[in-house]
């Protein structure tokens, strides 16, 4: 039991508690109907998505310059509807640090192992960091990747829109919900990857990983509606080969089958939302900091070891003559000692 300080006699624990964060803006837990509850939440998911249109196909060079804005408005309406800053994740930062730090390095070395052994390297491949100067994969991983994309996701769906929800209903339906919504928020890159890494998407539409094809093979092949490079340049191959194209998704993946655009989607929304998943257990034990630095890790030292990975081995290329076995069985009379037909000189044989 707890004593009012005005002297009005006992009240019930929890009281003075309840009656403090419902002036400080929080909505009650059983209810789970705030209107402005309901109207944050609505909003965060706005400026999520607004910021992945920008980022992904409307100004992807300005990526850190929307993130920041949209970290900025994010903070100001959790903070605004009463979220601390402990709520949002900003806590257990020494703890986070050292968590982070270890599963970053474990990220190394699980990297250098991936492209050291031949089965895994063509994951590490991906034509979106190979197809880059050295300047502007330096920018990409020291700029882009934590400033445009991990920034903006941390914050914003382990601490923003995670906050939101957990205020009203709890921890399992908040990381349920952030996750999910962190899973859709990567359709658009899950269509640029089918281009940049086939194998990794592959990977992710749960399709067999085929072998690397050889030089010999791909140029017998000729030129391909979905390849990489003419996919990534925006242009239509199959008209420009004046081949006809099988049914695909338009402008949205040129020469690739719906089917396959829709499981490589698929996949790769499960696995983001499982990696959130992991990302909020990360933000729960040691606040952003932990799911921030595994999360940069992951994705800038990929730019660095898609530049270490060794190049696929071809086996040498032989001539027919070299892999034809010789012949068998009688030689046709046409070609042997007393075949008949016209002579050196025009005559014919007798």
């Amino acid at each position: 039991m707890e004593h009012d300080l005005a002297g009005s006699g006992p009240r019930p624990a929890g009281t003075t508690r309840a009656a403090g964060m419902a002036r400080a803006g929080f909505p009650r837990a059983a209810s789970g109907r705030d209107p402005s509850g309901v109207a944050v939440q609505a909003g965060a998911v706005a400026v999520l998505v607004a910021a992945n249109v920008l980022n992904n196909r409307l100004a992807p060079r300005l990526a850190p310059l929307t993130s920041a804005t949209a970290v900025g408005a994010l903070l100001v309406m959790a903070r605004r509807s009463g979220l601390s800053w402990a709520e949002l994740g900003f806590h257990e930062r020494a703890r986070g640090l050292r968590i982070g730090g270890a599963l970053a390095s474990a990220v190394a070395v699980s990297y250098a192992a991936g492209i050291a052994i031949p089965a895994t390297r063509r994951f590490f491949r991906d034509e979106r960091a190979l197809s880059l100067s050295r300047g502007r994969a330096i920018e990409e991983a020291l700029l882009q990747v934590p400033v445009g994309t991990v920034l903006l996701e941390e914050v914003g769906f382990r601490g923003v829109v995670h906050a939101l929800v957990a205020r009203s209903h709890g921890h399992g339906t908040a990381t349920a919900v952030s996750s999910a919504l962190f899973g859709l928020w990567h359709v658009l890159p899950a269509i640029d990857m089918m281009a940049a890494n086939p194998a990794l998407s592959g990977l992710a539409s749960g399709e067999a990983v085929q072998p690397a094809p050889t030089s010999a093979e791909a140029s017998a092949a000729g030129p391909t509606a979905g390849s990489a490079v003419e996919t990534a340049a925006g242009g239509t191959a199959g008209a420009a080969a004046g081949t006809t194209a099988p049914v695909t998704a338009g402008s949205i993946a040129p020469g690739v089958p719906l089917r396959h655009v829709a499981r490589v989607v698929a996949g790769s929304v499960v696995a983001t939302g499982l990696a959130g998943v992991l990302f909020t257990e990360l933000r729960r034990r040691g606040g952003l900091a932990a799911p921030a630095m595994f999360h940069v890790a992951t994705n800038s030292l990929g730019y660095l070891f898609a530049r270490l990975a060794p190049p696929e081995t071809t086996p040498p290329e032989t001539t027919p003559s070299e892999t034809a076995p010789p012949p068998r069985g009688p030689v046709p009379a046409s070609q042997g000692p007393g075949r008949r037909g016209p002579a050196p000189g025009g005559k014919v044989r007798g």
